[in-house]
């Protein structure tokens, strides 16, 4: 069983009195050190796949196993630590808490549960690793979409994650950022951190070893 494994994952809505399937029996199998990009237009379902894959919305239908436990069968209190620990998620656009510097913004997962270690000198090594150890005293109100995106990747990678998960990472930023994101992500997945990306980017495809292919709920490998 690898990593993060998603069996048949489904999850429904209404609509209009209409009933849909947002993900219909997805599978996908992420092993360490993977880094796979999914892709499809809008509205195809990629941003629900992620969110039931990082144990942030209940699925309909199907189960979600990360190294081998069930998530969707723990308490809610082992959910939010195994997320803590184990899995970074970026969402899509600005999630930087306003009032918090970066640096502050960067350390937030790491003391959200008791453990030991040095949440500094970790937050810093970080921050130089993105390329913004600069700013570590800055508010987000002061940074660019770039540098917002590269904060949100390191706190995301505080807590050393099995898996890291990033919703449309470089959706809002230039050639040159995006260069240096992917290569960042790649770096992670060498050093044995799995990689899940959703993206709209076809020139990112090449960074990654597998792509999927999500057109209306459908999930499928795709040829990149």
């Amino acid at each position: 069983m690898g990593l993060l494994e998603l069996r048949e994952l489904s999850k429904e809505y209404k609509r209009g009195g209409r009933t849909f399937n947002a993900v219909n029996r997805a599978n996908l199998s992420v092993e360490p050190g993977d880094f796979i990009s999914v892709i499809g237009r809008s509205g195809s379902g990629k941003t629900t796949l992620l969110n039931m894959g990082a144990g942030l919305l209940n699925p309909t239908g199907g189960t979600v196993f990360f190294e081998g436990k069930d998530i969707y069968t723990l308490r809610d209190k082992d959910m939010s630590f195994l997320r803590n620990q184990k899995i970074g998620y970026v969402p899509q656009g600005q999630s930087l808490l306003s009032n918090f510097t970066v640096f502050d913004n960067v350390c937030i997962p790491w003391f959200l549960f008791r453990r030991g270690g040095d949440a500094e000198g970790r937050a810093f090594i970080l921050l130089e690793r993105v390329g913004i150890s600069h700013l570590a005293a800055s508010y987000p109100k002061e940074l660019s979409g770039g540098e917002m995106r590269r904060a949100a990747i390191a706190r995301a990678l505080i807590n050393e994650p099995r898996l890291l998960i990033a919703d449309e990472p470089t959706s809002d930023l230039d050639a040159q950022t995006t260069v240096e994101i992917m290569n960042l992500f790649k770096a992670v997945a060498r050093e044995g951190t799995a990689v899940l990306i959703v993206t709209h980017e076809l020139d990112t495809l090449a960074y990654g070893n597998k792509t999927y292919l999500m057109d209306t709920g459908n999930l499928a490998p795709h040829a990149a």
